[in-house]
Order: structure tokens, then C-alpha cells, then sequence
């Protein structure tokens, strides 16, 4: 990887699916092609699934990825009063460390990036230690439709297109997301970019 190209932030969601095309072992098919590549990534994740793959959680900071909150029930943030949002945020922040062994603050990312332009939710997420994570780009990757031939090259091309500091938004759970993840790895690091943790960008969308 090159040591002065721009850096770019390949994010990843770990989160329970609701979509089809969700095959166990997505998470796993990631990690070992990061592992593979030297590259490193952050894994925002769901306090109910690092409940029940603490295995996994606990590989993803064993190895070396910035682990992030992604809430404990993937419930809108909006949707809670101050007090549901503080009891979320607090449950979800046990299960990870007790399951990753690590502490996600301040990297939180609000399920659908609802409440991430609330001053509401904001307020109680920096009362409770974090920021929110964002990103500038977004791939769909959920959509079953989706091919990973597309996923691949719209990820490169995107985050290229940004420049330094770009933020990829992805899914631990797709099929075709963990088919991706080689291609967008290969494109990223023959273009001259550095795979990074967003905690080593200055500014965070």
C-alpha cells in the first residue's frame, strides 16, 4: 500500500440482515481477505449481534479494526425520546466490550444514518462520548439486486472520486458485498490509496 496515496475508509455495518441473500460466514469472508491484503477497515456494530457472534466481534479487534457502536436494537434514532436513545446507546456499548473485548467509543453510526443531521440525537450521543460516522459513499449493497461486480467497481470509482479521506458505506451480511470486498481491496490499493480506520481522518461526515 502506498504510503502517501490518499487514505480511504472502507466502513462496514455488522448488523442482523432483513434482506435475502444474506448466507452465513459474510463477516468471517471479509476479515480473512483484510487479514490477506494487510488492510484495515471499521466495523460499526449492533449491540444484539455482537450478543450473538462474540467470536466474530472479538476477531475484529483482535485484528487489528476500529471498532464502532452501531446501536444495541438498529432502531431509528429520531424515533426515541432522549432517555430511549441513552438506554440504547448504553446497552449496546455493554455488548460490545463485553463481547469484542474493545470500546467503540466515540465511532458511533446511527442505524439508516437517521439522526445524524438532528441536533436531538446528537446532543445525547456527545453527552454519551461519541460522534457520529458517516460516510461519502453509499452503494446500496443491501439491495438484493445489487451484483458485486457493480458493488466493486462503484466503490473504487466513488471513493477515488472523493479523494483523500473518502468514507465507504458497506454490509458485513450481503452475498454480494463479501463477493466484493476482493476486487474493491485490489482497485483500491493498485490505485495508490492507504486502507484506513476512520479514526485516522481528520473530519468525519
Amino acid at each position: 500500500m502506498s504510503e502517501d496515496g490518499p487514505r480511504v475508509a472502507l466502513t462496514f455495518d455488522a448488523e442482523h440482515p432483513d434482506r435475502p441473500r444474506c448466507p452465513p460466514g459474510g463477516a468471517e469472508r471479509i476479515l480473512a481477505v483484510l487479514r490477506d491484503t494487510h488492510a484495515r477497515a471499521t466495523f460499526f456494530l449492533q449491540g444484539r449481534w455482537a450478543c450473538s457472534r462474540p467470536e466474530v466481534a472479538r476477531r475484529i479487534a483482535d485484528e487489528g479494526h476500529l471498532v464502532g457502536h452501531h446501536s444495541h436494537y438498529h432502531v431509528r434514532m429520531p424515533l426515541l425520546t432522549d432517555d430511549g436513545i441513552a438506554r440504547d446507546v448504553r446497552e449496546g456499548e455493554e455488548a460490545i466490550r463485553m463481547s469484542s473485548g474493545a470500546d467503540p467509543r466515540p465511532w458511533f453510526r446511527c442505524p439508516f444514518g437517521a439522526g445524524a443531521d438532528d441536533p436531538r440525537v446528537l446532543g445525547v450521543l456527545e453527552r454519551l462520548g461519541y460522534r457520529h460516522a458517516g460516510w461519502h459513499v453509499e452503494l446500496e449493497d443491501w439491495e438484493p439486486w445489487r451484483a458485486a461486480e457493480d458493488i466493486a467497481r462503484e466503490a473504487v470509482e466513488g471513493a477515488l472520486a472523493h479523494g483523500d479521506g473518502a468514507i465507504v458505506l458497506l454490509h458485513t451480511w450481503p452475498a454480494a458485498t463479501r463477493e466484493a470486498v476482493p476486487a474493491i481491496v485490489e482497485g483500491l490499493v493498485t490505485a495508490g490509496a492507504r486502507l484506513v480506520g476512520v479514526d485516522e481522518l481528520e473530519g468525519l461526515p
